[in-house]
C-alpha cells in the first residue's frame, strides 16, 4: 500500500513525558477502575512485524481508548472516557466489557498489549499522533480483525494518511461551524445495534461537521444531520450529510460518529446508547449489516436485449412490470409501435391510434422472452400536441393471488373494438385472462371484463394505469383523471368550457373531482373467482349515499382527486397503499392561481380525497374558475371544506375533506412551502418559500411510485436485498436528472395523515442513472428473491427503442460482519 509521509515538524505535546512517567488515563469511576498500567514501549516489535491474534481480543472483552491529540486536550476527553466505562459497566451482562484509557501511541506497536482487546476507541484531539511503524501497528490490527470507533474529532487525527482517511471515512473541512447548535439528526438505518433504538427524528445539541467529500456511497451511512434544522455554514454538503457511519475495512470494522463534540453530549442517554451499539458491533459482541448502502456492492443488469428489426419480440413500448411467485416477470407494453408501423391520425379512419398492446413474459431460469399475447388497443397515435396525441392503451397488470394454480393475469386497458369515433369516446375496462402456465402464451377468449368506464378521447392524457392486491384480496386500480393538460395555464385543471360534443376534457372536477366518476381515482374492489366483483367496506363512498337527492357516488372509490397515477404499491405487511401522481404544467408558483406544478407520492391508510383539482401538496389550495369567463379567478378553494361547483360535475357538490400528501416536489425544489395569511392561503412567492424535503426537485418530473422491501430471513437467495431496507418506500421518477429516486422511511405515528418522510437513502449510484444506464425509469418491483426489477422506457416518447429494457439489480455484498464464528461471545445477542 502507498504510504503518505508522516511529517513531524511541531512538538509531540507531552506524549513523551507520559511516556517516561507511564502514565496512562486513570478511570474516572472509581471502582472498577481501567487499567492504569503503563504499556511498556517494546522496541523489539516496533522493529519487526506486529503478531497479533485474529480476531484479536476474545470472550472478555476489553477496550482500548486512545485520546492522544497534538494540541491541548479536549475536555470531551474525561467526558467520553467515564462515558464508554459506564457503558461497558451497565446493561445486559453479554454487552459488558472492560475498558483501558491511554494516550500513549506505543501501544500501537505492542502486539502482545494490543491482542488483547477487542475494539480501539480514537478518542483523539486531532493532529499527527502516530508515527509510522505505530500507524502499521493500527493497520495491522485492523487487518486481524480488530474493530475501530472513531468520535468527532478523531476525522482530523492522522491528517497526512490516506488510511486513516479511509479508516474514519471522511475528513472534516477546515471552516465547520464551531458553534454548539441544536439540530435533527435522521435515523435511517432501524437495524444497526447503534441506531436501531433511537428516536427517527433525533433533536440534539453538538458541533456539526461538514466534510471536504462526502463518504455516502463508500461507507454504510446510519444517520444523517437535517441540514435545514441548523446553520452549516458555506461548507455545507446539502441534504446528505452523514453524522455516523460504519463499514468494514481492512479485514476489520470500523464505526465513526461526528457526534461528541461536547461534554454534555456523553451525558445524553440516547448518544450513550448511540455508542453503546457501535461497540457492540465493533467489539464483536454482535454482527450489523454495514455494507448495504455501499455502491459497489450492487449490481444492474440490463436482461432483455433489443427488438429484432421490425419486432417487438423482446419488449413493447415499456409500461409496467409484475413478478410471479416463482419469479418470472410479466411486463407489458402500451401500445405505441415501433418506427416502421403507421401511426393513424385521422378520425374518419377506423384504424384511428390502433395498436398492439403486448404482454411479454422473462423467466429467469432460462433467461428466455416470450411474447405472451397482444391486445387491440387504441393507444397509436405517435407524438405531437394533446389533440394528436394519447396515453390510453395497455396501462397496468396483476396477477391473481393464486395465479401459481390458476394463472389469472388481470390486464387494463383500452379496446380499440369499443370506441366510438363520432363521439370520441372509449372505454376503459379490467380483465381477467388466463396465462398457460406451461408455454407462457395468454389464452385471449379466456377474458371476463370485470370493471369498465367510459372515457372521453378527444385529446390527450393522465390515463393512470397501475394495479395492487392488499393482504385481504382486495385490488386496488389507478385511474388517471383523463384530462387535457392545456386550458388552466398550467395550474388547477379546472377549465369549464373546452368540450367536444358536450364532453368537457379540461375540468378535472368532471372527473377526479367528481364523486360519481371513476377517473382521477383509485378504485378497490374484490374480485371474484366468477369474474364479478364485490365492494369491501371501508371505501370512501358506498354508491348509496343519500347526501344531495342520492345517486351521486360510487362505491369503487377508495381514493379521488389524483391527477394521473401511474403507480401505485400496496404494503401487505401493513396494508398501506402507496401512491405517485404527476402534477400539472405551471414551472413556478402564481400569487393569482396557486402553486407550480406538484408531482406527489402518499401513502394512504384509510380512504380520502388527496385534493388535485382544488389543492396540492399539504393543502395548497388553487384559485377556483368558472364560467361564463373561465380567465377570470374566483375565491381560493377551501382544502378543508372543497366544494365542487363546476358545470361538469353530476356529483357531489359537497366533497370529503382533503387529506395533506406525504412528498410533493416542483422546479423549485421538494415539499416547497410558504407563509400563510389569516385565512390560511399560502403567499406563493418563490423568495417566501421554503423547502421541507431538500432532498428532491423536479424540473421535467413525472413520478414512478416503487415498492416497500420487504426482507425475507428466510430466502436462501444469494441477490436478495439486505434488511436495512426492510421497511423503506421506493419513491422515483421517470427522468433521471435532479428528480427523485429514493428510498424513504415513514413515521408510523404520522404516515396517512400528511407526515413528511423521516430520512431519504437516494439510489442513483445503486439503480444507476445516464445514458447507458437506467435513465427512464418506468416500473420497478422485487422480485420473492429479493431482487429489484426496474423497467427503462428508453430514449424516445410512444415507441419503443434500443434503450427499451428490463433490468435486474442484485446485492453483491454478503453477510453481515463479523462471522458468526468471530462472535466474542457466542450467546451474545446478534
Amino acid at each position: 500500500m502507498q504510504r503518505t509521509p508522516h511529517h513531524r515538524s511541531r512538538s509531540r505535546r507531552g506524549l513523551a513525558a507520559a511516556v517516561a512517567a507511564g502514565a496512562l488515563t486513570v478511570s474516572l469511576l472509581g471502582q472498577n477502575a481501567a487499567d492504569a498500567r503503563p504499556h511498556p514501549v517494546d522496541t523489539q516489535s516496533m522493529a519487526t512485524t506486529l503478531s497479533l491474534p485474529s480476531p484479536p481480543g476474545g470472550a472478555n472483552v476489553k477496550v482500548l481508548v486512545f485520546h492522544a491529540s497534538a494540541t491541548d486536550e479536549s475536555p470531551t476527553v474525561d467526558a467520553g472516557i467515564a462515558a464508554i466505562e459506564k457503558i461497558g459497566l451497565t446493561g445486559p451482562e453479554a454487552g459488558r466489557f472492560k475498558t483501558v484509557a491511554t494516550d500513549d501511541p506505543a501501544v500501537f506497536t505492542n502486539g502482545k498489549q494490543l491482542g488483547k482487546y477487542n475494539a480501539v476507541v480514537f478518542l483523539t484531539g486531532g493532529g499527527d499522533v502516530l508515527d509510522p511503524e505505530q500507524e502499521s501497528g493500527l493497520e495491522a490490527y485492523m487487518e486481524a480483525g480488530g474493530g475501530f470507533l472513531g468520535i468527532h474529532d478523531a476525522a482530523r487525527t492522522e491528517p497526512y494518511s490516506d488510511w486513516f482517511t479511509g479508516l474514519v471515512g471522511a475528513r472534516p473541512a477546515a471552516d465547520s461551524p464551531t458553534a454548539v447548535q441544536r439540530a435533527t439528526v435522521e435515523i435511517g438505518d432501524r437495524q444497526h445495534p447503534a441506531t436501531k433504538n433511537l428516536p427517527l427524528e433525533w433533536k440534539r445539541p453538538d458541533r456539526w461537521l461538514n466534510w471536504t467529500k462526502n463518504p455516502s456511497g463508500d461507507v454504510h451511512t446510519v444517520a444523517r444531520v437535517r441540514e435545514i434544522t441548523y446553520k452549516p455554514g458555506a461548507s455545507a454538503n446539502g441534504w446528505d450529510h452523514p453524522v455516523s457511519w460504519c463499514r468494514d475495512y481492512d479485514g476489520g470494522r470500523s464505526f465513526y460518529t461526528a457526534m461528541g463534540g461536547t461534554v454534555d453530549s456523553f451525558a445524553e442517554t440516547d448518544f450513550r446508547d448511540h455508542l453503546r451499539g457501535a461497540l457492540a458491533w465493533t467489539t464483536r459482541i454482535s454482527r450489523a449489516d454495514c455494507k448495504a448502502t455501499i455502491t459497489s456492492n450492487y449490481k444492474a443488469e440490463r436482461v432483455t436485449q433489443p427488438n429484432q428489426p421490425g419486432q417487438n419480440d423482446q419488449i413493447g413500448e415499456p409500461h409496467g412490470l409484475v413478478v410471479a411467485p416463482d419469479g418470472r416477470v410479466l411486463y407489458i407494453g402500451r401500445g405505441g409501435a415501433d418506427s416502421s408501423k403507421p401511426v393513424v391520425t385521422d378520425w374518419n379512419d377506423p384504424n384511428i391510434g390502433k395498436g398492439l398492446g403486448q404482454i411479454h413474459v422473462y423467466d429467469p431460469k432460462t433467461k428466455k422472452v416470450t411474447l405472451a399475447g397482444e391486445l387491440t388497443v387504441f393507444g397509436n397515435k405517435g407524438g405531437g400536441d394533446e389533440l394528436v396525441k394519447v396515453e390510453e392503451g395497455l396501462l397496468g397488470i396483476e396477477l391473481d393471488p393464486d395465479f401459481e394454480t390458476n394463472g389469472w393475469v388481470y390486464l387494463h386497458y383500452t379496446p380499440h373494438s369499443k370506441i366510438d369515433r363520432d363521439k370520441q369516446m372509449a372505454v376503459r375496462q379490467v380483465s381477467r385472462f388466463t396465462l398457460d402456465l406451461a408455454t407462457n402464451k395468454l389464452d385471449l377468449s379466456s377474458e371476463k371484463v370485470l370493471l369498465h368506464w367510459p372515457v372521453q378521447i378527444h385529446s390527450c392524457c393522465h390515463a393512470g394505469g397501475g394495479m395492487a392486491w392488499d393482504s385481504k384480496g382486495n385490488l386496488y386500480i389507478a385511474a388517471g383523471d383523463n384530462n387535457s393538460s392545456g386550458f388552466s395555464d398550467g395550474y388547477s385543471g379546472n377549465n369549464p368550457a373546452p368540450n367536444y360534443k358536450g364532453v368537457s376534457f379540461a375540468d378535472a372536477r368532471r372527473t377526479a373531482g367528481n364523486t360519481n366518476n371513476l377517473n382521477g381515482k383509485i378504485l378497490r374492489i374484490h374480485p371474484e373467482d366468477d369474474g364479478t366483483y364485490t365492494l369491501p367496506e371501508g371505501n370512501l363512498f358506498t354508491g348509496k349515499e343519500p347526501d344531495e337527492g342520492g345517486g351521486k357516488t360510487r362505491g369503487e372509490i377508495y381514493v379521488m382527486g389524483v391527477r394521473n397515477p401511474a403507480r401505485i404499491s400496496v404494503d401487505k405487511t401493513t396494508d398501506t397503499l402507496y401512491a405517485g401522481w404527476v402534477g400539472p404544467d405551471a414551472g413556478a408558483p402564481s400569487t393569482t392561481w396557486g402553486p407550480a406544478k406538484y408531482d406527489t407520492f402518499a401513502a394512504i391508510t384509510k380512504a380520502g380525497n388527496h385534493g388535485w383539482p382544488y389543492c396540492m401538496g399539504n393543502k395548497q389550495p388553487y384559485r377556483d374558475r368558472n364560467l361564463p369567463d373561465p380567465g377570470k379567478p374566483l375565491g381560493w378553494y377551501d382544502c378543508d371544506h372543497p366544494r365542487n361547483e363546476s358545470p361538469n360535475n353530476d356529483g357531489l357538490v359537497n366533497l370529503p375533506p382533503i387529506t395533506s400528501n406525504t412528498i410533493w416536489y416542483s422546479p423549485q425544489g421538494g415539499g416547497v412551502d410558504y407563509p400563510r395569511d389569516a385565512n390560511g392561503i399560502p403567499s406563493y412567492k418563490v423568495e417566501e418559500q421554503k423547502q421541507l424535503l431538500p432532498w428532491l426537485k423536479g424540473g421535467g418530473q413525472a413520478t414512478m411510485n416503487g415498492p416497500v422491501y420487504r426482507y425475507d430471513a428466510a430466502s436462501t437467495s444469494a441477490d436478495k436485498w439486505p434488511s436495512y431496507w426492510d421497511g423503506k418506500w421506493f419513491v422515483g421518477d421517470f427522468y433521471d436528472d435532479t428528480q427523485p429516486r429514493h428510498a424513504v422511511l415513514t413515521d408510523p405515528k404520522t404516515v396517512g395523515k400528511g407526515g413528511l418522510p423521516t430520512h431519504a437513502e437516494s439510489l442513483k449510484k445503486i439503480i444507476p442513472v445516464g445514458a447507458d444506464g437506467i435513465r427512464n425509469l418506468m416500473d420497478w418491483k422485487f422480485a420473492p428473491d429479493g431482487s429489484l426489477y426496474v423497467l427503462d422506457y428508453g430514449r424516445g416518447f410512444f415507441t419503443s427503442d434500443s434503450k427499451s429494457a428490463l433490468w435486474r439489480v442484485t446485492y453483491k455484498g454478503g453477510e453481515p460482519t463479523p462471522a458468526a464464528s468471530d462472535l466474542a461471545r457466542k450467546a451474545a445477542v446478534q
